[in-house]
Order: C-alpha cells, then structure tokens, then sequence
C-alpha cells in the first residue's frame, strides 16, 4: 500500500460509466478485487474504486456518477492529479479450476482485470438497461441480461463463481454457490480499518470490509 499522485490520462464514457484512466506511477495494480481510495478535488472524502483495468502505463477505474463525490472524479481533466492510495483489501483468490465470473450493474469493475489474470474465462454479466449493458464490451467472453432477467437464470452448477455486484444478488448467487467468493460493497471513509464505517453484518457477523473484505468466500 502506498499514496501517490496520479495524472488524469483520459476519461472515456461506456455507456451511463465513465472509464477514469490515470498514468500509473510506482503504484502496484494488486490483485483483482482489491481496491484503491481516490481523492476527489475539492472533496473531503475519498472514494473507493475498484481497479478495472491494469496496463504498464495506466490504471483505469470504472464509476458510476451518482453522487457529487463520483462526478468530481468523472470531471477532472487529463493532467489533473488525483491522491490514490492502494491496493487496500483482499481480492479473489485465483487458484480455482473452473472460473465463472458473475456481476451486477457497477459490480461489473473489477471483472475486466479479473478476466485478464484468469485468461478470459466466460462471465455472465447483469444490468438494469441495454445502455448500462455496453460495459459488458470491457469483459470478454461475456453473456448479458437485462431487468427483468436475472444473473441467476443463467447460473450452471460446478463452477468457481466469482462475484460482485448488489447485495441482493450476492445472497442470491450464494443459495446458488455457497462456495462463490463475493466482493461486497459499502461506504469507505478511510479504507484500512481505522473508521469501522464500512462494517457491514455477513452471515450474522460484522466485517470490516475495507480489511477483511471487500472479497469474502459466501459460505464464511
């Protein structure tokens, strides 16, 4: 984990998502799953994102802007810099023999790094419109639904599912999978377990999110 100042490359929009590219520096891309806390200018409060994309160069971030936080982020300008510090968390284990990849609307970010470190493997992806569902174009090999379809009509038995997404569809996706591996999302104030503001109750238990997640397995 380290804080560097990172420069805007280039936004790009997918869909109602805006794709925020930033020049990689000395930071470390860390495992899919993980996350990173980017700062945005003039904001109090970071926010945490999970890193989409890893090049050589850049470390892209997939967001949703639905908050004044998120839009300060989608509307900086390229050679704006931006406080990021990570990787933070735990992400997915790797080692699994039949990968499945399974997301829910803004759950799709972390796929497309996901995907490239376990050689494509095939994704079903759900989303509330066919415009939000052009983010599946960052995800290989990917199948799609869209409201009212559900990610679990699709869901076959006797794979390694790896999953983010809302809530709702996480509980879903574990009655199906009780082995699948889940990265849950919550608010982030600092993003290393100082705060406890991301402590969510999983399984009649209050995790930290930000050290003991934001990937944990379902039957945990």
């Amino acid at each position: 984990m380290r804080r560097e100042l990172l420069a805007v490359a280039r936004i790009e929009p997918v869909g109602p998502y805006s794709l925020l590219r930033l020049k990689r520096g000395s930071l470390e891309s860390g495992s899919p799953g993980q996350f990173f806390m980017l700062s945005p200018p003039g904001r109090l409060l970071p926010r945490p994102m999970s890193l989409c994309l890893a090049t050589r160069t850049e470390l892209g971030f997939l967001i949703d802007p639905v908050g004044p936080g998120t839009r300060a982020l989608v509307e900086t300008v390229r050679g704006e810099r931006i406080n990021v510090l990570g990787p933070l968390g735990n992400g997915y284990r790797l080692d699994v023999d039949k990968p499945l990849l399974v997301a829910g609307g803004i759950g799709i970010a972390p796929l497309p790094y996901l995907s490239q470190r376990l050689d494509r493997p095939h994704a079903i992806l759900g989303f509330r419109t066919e415009e939000h569902a052009e983010a599946a174009a960052l995800v290989p090999n990917s199948e799609v639904v869209v409201e009212p379809r559900l990610v679990t009509e699709l869901l076959p038995r006797g794979h390694d599912v790896l999953a983010c997404g809302p809530e709702p569809m996480l509980l879903a996706v574990a009655r199906i999978a009780p082995e699948a591996q889940l990265a849950w999302e919550a608010p982030m104030a600092c993003g290393y377990g100082a705060c406890y503001g991301c402590a969510v109750r999983i399984g009649g238990e209050l995790k930290r999110l930000c050290v003991e997640g934001p990937v944990l397995e379902a039957a945990a």
